[in-house]
């Protein structure tokens, strides 16, 4: 049995990592006091640098990372070119299926 992915909000990331910066604890101390994996805590502080440094907000909604208007229509347009790959791949095996027969 695969183990459930663990989900963290955007208030608990925010928290731990203001804990780190606050308290003069490493992200090891934090990340056992807490009693979740160190480099979940690392990880967020990293994040958390570069949103801040980008000027883009950091862990919105469920604790996922911003996107950039970019970003979404680059996620939408590879989602579609996925769709329409798949759709051509079935018409070519189609085509080869019916141009065997008599």
């Amino acid at each position: 049995m695969s183990v459930p992915k663990q989900k963290f909000t955007a208030e608990f990331k925010h928290e731990a990592v203001r804990l780190v910066r606050t308290t003069g604890k490493s992200c090891a101390q934090i990340a056992r006091d807490l009693g979740i994996p160190p480099h979940y805590v690392v990880r967020w502080k990293q994040q958390q640098d570069t949103q801040t440094a980008a000027g883009r907000p950091v862990f919105t909604g469920r604790g996922i990372l911003a996107l950039s208007p970019q970003e979404v229509r680059l996620k939408e347009l590879e989602r579609e070119l996925e769709i329409a790959r798949q759709e051509r791949d079935v018409l070519k095996k189609a085509l080869a299926f019916f141009a065997k027969q008599p």
